[in-house]
């Protein structure tokens, strides 16, 4: 009696790896002796799968999320930054423009003094030439007014 149990396959114990060579063991049973899941554990099997598919879906439904609110906070972000460089960048170049103007202004006020500056020289000279002739003028004033 016990020969028709030990044929029966027993569900706690996981049935051995095939193998693709059945004439090396002679004691391996065929495998038209290996016995087929049943409809019970097929349905099991595909609702587990059914469950880890819903579970990968939503797994990647959460992390899209997370992606879309991430990359909308980095548009935003990005769209701000860009637009207060733009507001720097104009008054940049306002007071680029402004310190332009300003530096031709004074380049220009230099030019005028160095012209000036070139007509006083002339004078500076005749000045000088002057004071020396005031000078003679005076010393021989004062030889006069001394005489012995």
């Amino acid at each position: 009696m016990e020969e028709p149990a030990a044929a029966s396959p027993d569900p706690s114990v996981p049935a051995p790896p095939e193998d693709p060579s059945p004439s090396d063991s002679p004691s391996a049973p065929s495998p038209a002796g290996v016995a087929h899941p049943g409809p019970r554990e097929l349905a099991a099997a595909m609702e587990a799968v059914e469950r880890d598919a819903a579970a990968i879906a939503d797994s990647y439904a959460s992390l899209f999320a997370s992606l879309r609110v991430a990359l909308a906070n980095v548009t935003s972000t990005s769209a701000e930054n860009m637009e207060c460089l733009g507001d720097v960048v104009g008054r940049l170049q306002e007071s680029a423009l402004e310190a332009s103007s300003k530096g031709n202004k004074y380049i220009n006020s230099c030019l005028r003094l160095n012209e000036e500056m070139r007509g006083l020289e002339s004078l500076a000279v005749q000045l000088k030439i002057l004071r020396k002739n005031v000078d003679s003028l005076d010393l021989a004033v004062n030889q006069l007014l001394h005489l012995p």
